[in-house]
């Protein structure tokens, strides 16, 4: 990825809905000007929410989101409908595709009912148009189309990129806002196995841009130059990697402000006080607690695997404790929660912010605290306060903590 892409999750999600055989599939297709979508007269042909990243005009970049049948039946059906459902947690856009020639049924109006509930923005395309004898005028949530003969279908994507708001993520800065421009941030990017060979990862680059935009000066160095780098320049801030926390905050003289990536994006994606209150619940950790590690991403693991190794370590360390751990990646994030007495997510740097809420609100529904890597190990190390003296109103959560 290049420093002026925009990842998938900065690209609203437009997701397509449908009964089977409403020609959902093929409209993706249509609208994408791609075979996106496997299509067959055969019910039942999307198994799997299919993403596609794309820039497509008019509506910018997108990724288009093609689901099965929210009508599949069977066992197997009732897990495809569970996979087309599950994509409203990270839908910007709901695109519902009926078939023209039927009356909406129970099933279409039950997920009508479920968009306006979330307050999710959508559209009804109403498929097969060329079916009908007389042509039929759009309405506000409506348009007829044809994936066919293409009619309408450029009408179609002029109408999704009205819904898409124009202002997602444009006034979030990650770092930038807390500096001048001028003022000197040290990146922090240990290399060890988990490092990706020949480059950085997402959260060390979109900070590196967010930055420049600011007309900041970046300086990136290993934790092992750290203090020969801090010796040469006059940094406003220190950025690290979760893992090196312990070593960073030793080096750092006092008078510069220190976070990490994770806590970072943790206000990036709208969740900083939520997880900074979910890190107290370490202190409160009793044997046999079970634990949820949970990864935005799915990767290689190493040996010396922060999530599944270094992370269970330190906490059995620091609490005295032997709880257990349970581990979970990509979409496999858990409905029921009921079970964790916390949970511990990535900086969910592969996460929209709108998949994250809904992980956060799921955690909150089910009264379970929840914190990120970066909370969770600036607090083993005791270093967490200082870690938030960028963000004054997360240290009156903490404070906030205490007294309750």
């Amino acid at each position: 990825m290049g420093l002026n892409d925009v990842i998938s999750a900065e690209r609203p999600h437009i997701v397509f809905f449908g009964m089977r055989n409403a020609g959902k599939s093929s409209l993706v297709n249509a609208v994408t000007g791609q075979e996106l979508s496997l299509v067959s007269s055969v019910k039942g042909t999307t198994t799997d929410p299919v993403k596609k990243a794309m820039e497509l005009l008019p509506l910018g970049p997108v990724v288009i989101v093609d689901t099965p049948g929210i009508d599949d039946e069977g066992t197997l059906g009732e897990m495809r409908v569970k996979k087309a459902m599950q994509a409203l947690s990270y839908a910007d856009i709901a695109l519902l595709v009926s078939d023209a020639t039927k009356t909406l049924s129970n099933v279409e109006l039950e997920l009508i009912k479920e968009f306006e509930e979330r307050k999710l923005p959508y559209l009804i395309a109403y498929n097969k148009s060329d079916l009908l004898a007389d042509a039929v005028e759009p309405s506000e949530n409506s348009i007829y189309v044809s994936a066919k003969d293409k009619t309408n279908i450029y009408e179609l994507k002029e109408r999704l990129a009205r819904l898409i708001k124009d202002d997602k993520h444009e006034d979030k800065k990650i770092v930038s806002d807390l500096l001048s421009p001028g003022d000197t941030a040290v990146l922090v990017v240990p290399i060890d196995k988990a490092a990706p060979k020949g480059r950085l990862i997402l959260p060390q680059q979109q900070t590196i841009r967010d930055l420049l935009d600011g007309g900041c000066i970046a300086l990136v160095c290993r934790d092992s130059e750290l203090e020969s780098t801090l010796a040469k320049a006059d940094p406003r801030i220190v950025i690290t990697d979760s893992q090196a926390f312990e070593k960073v905050a030793r080096l750092t003289p006092a008078n510069i402000l220190l976070t990490s990536f994770s806590i970072l994006f943790a206000r990036y994606k709208g969740e900083l006080l939520t997880q900074v209150r979910g890190a107290a619940r370490l202190d409160a950790l009793n044997d046999g607690d079970r634990i949820l590690i949970s990864e935005g991403c799915t990767h290689h693991r190493q040996c010396d695997d922060i999530g599944t190794v270094k992370l269970p370590g330190w906490i059995k360390k620091y609490t005295g404790k032997e709880p257990v751990f349970e581990f979970s990646s990509g979409k496999g994030f858990p409905e029921d929660l009921s079970k964790y007495s916390l949970i511990i997510h990535c900086g969910a740097c592969m996460l929209s912010p709108k998949e994250v809420a809904a992980r956060v609100q799921s955690a909150k529904e089910q009264k379970i605290p929840m914190t990120n890597y970066g909370m969770a190990i600036a607090q083993i190390h005791g270093v967490l306060r200082r870690a938030l003296a960028p963000f004054p109103e997360a240290l009156k959560a903490i404070d906030g903590e205490k007294r309750s």
